[in-house]
């Protein structure tokens, strides 16, 4: 079989830094840093200016304690007020949107994972000469949405790359588990794999109900014995499949999308067999100091194409390495 290279398919327009290696998902548990998140540098001397980050983000993923931790950085480096808003529901991140608008924020770095619902806010922010960027979901519709470019992981791309080193592996009858029917970006990661492996079938749960996830992932895996490997699509989902894998008794393997420090640590003890890393950090970081660039001097990061963070695989044999920055909050 072919080895899949994502270097030839890849959009890259600009470098991103690698910090070591490198859906989705909330605020996460943690509150907002109160201090200078970049650890005490020399803050930018350009006008302090006003950035919204607004994200879909559902209650209780850390994944997004990671790109804000990233967007904190940013702004505090460049001498920046962030406005973090989130919320997983399309009619009311539009209204985040407007919010920002009315508030006349200097940019906007904005997640699509459900762009028709926020078209129409989004270009009220265009009409009111507002830059806009995004980040993490939606880079097929970045441009038409009015951004001048796009922070994330490629993820039919991504799909490919999990489904093509499942290949190797032997796999043939992936689940793949969307917490989110109709968000783009992971419709497009289960797509991805199932173009390179045929058999996967698609198991939609409640992404806000772990419950609910693990016992409706639990029935599936009863039913499919012929399931070899179930696949979440975010760190926080993946752990609850390892419960439902054991509570099955089913022995089929877990594999994952994104990162968390847990998930890393379960990598590193073999309990997961690897997962795609879209560096979330960098996500948050880049969209924010892009932004301010774009107010300092109108520049415009990324020559109107997506700047590709992943995907970047975390298997046994970097997972070590890659906890030692997910210690740090940062992977």
């Amino acid at each position: 079989m072919t080895k899949f290279s994502w270097r030839k398919a890849t959009l890259v327009a600009a470098v991103v830094p690698m910090l070591a290696l490198s859906a989705c998902s909330s605020t996460g548990g943690k509150p907002a840093d109160s201090g200078n998140a970049a650890g005490g540098g020399q803050v930018a001397s350009t006008p302090r200016i006003k950035i919204a980050l607004i994200t879909h983000a559902p209650a209780g993923d850390t994944f997004w304690d990671t790109v804000r931790k990233g967007a904190e950085e940013a702004a505090a480096k460049d001498n920046v007020e962030l406005l973090y808003t989130g919320d997983p529901e399309a009619g009311r991140q539009a209204q985040l949107i407007q919010q920002a608008v009315d508030q006349k924020v200097d940019g906007i770095a904005v997640t699509l994972a459900t762009p028709d619902a926020l078209k129409d806010s989004l270009k009220k922010a265009a009409d009111a000469g507002i830059p806009i960027v995004s980040l993490n979901a939606g880079e097929g519709v970045s441009e038409a949405l009015g951004a001048f470019t796009h922070f994330g992981s490629n993820e039919q791309l991504a799909g490919q790359a999990v489904g093509a080193k499942l290949a190797e592996g032997g796999y043939k009858h992936p689940i793949c588990v969307i917490q989110a029917q109709g968000h783009v970006g992971l419709e497009a990661r289960c797509a991805g794999v199932k173009a390179k492996v045929p058999g996967t079938e698609i198991l939609y749960v409640n992404g806000a109900d772990m419950t609910s996830v693990e016992s409706t992932a639990t029935a599936k895996l009863q039913a499919s014995k012929d399931a070899d490997v179930i696949i979440g699509l975010g760190a926080p989902i993946t752990l609850t499949l390892l419960k439902s894998v054991a509570t099955a008794g089913s022995s089929a393997k877990v594999a994952s999308f994104d990162l968390n420090k847990e998930l890393a640590q379960k990598i590193d003890d073999g309990s997961v067999l690897f997962t795609v890393d879209q560096q979330p950090w960098l996500q948050g970081y880049s969209a924010v100091d892009a932004l301010w660039q774009n107010k300092r001097g109108g520049f415009k990061i990324g020559g109107g194409q997506p700047v590709l963070t992943g995907p970047a695989i975390v298997d046994k044999s970097n997972a070590a390495d890659v906890l030692k920055f997910a210690e740090q909050g940062i992977r």
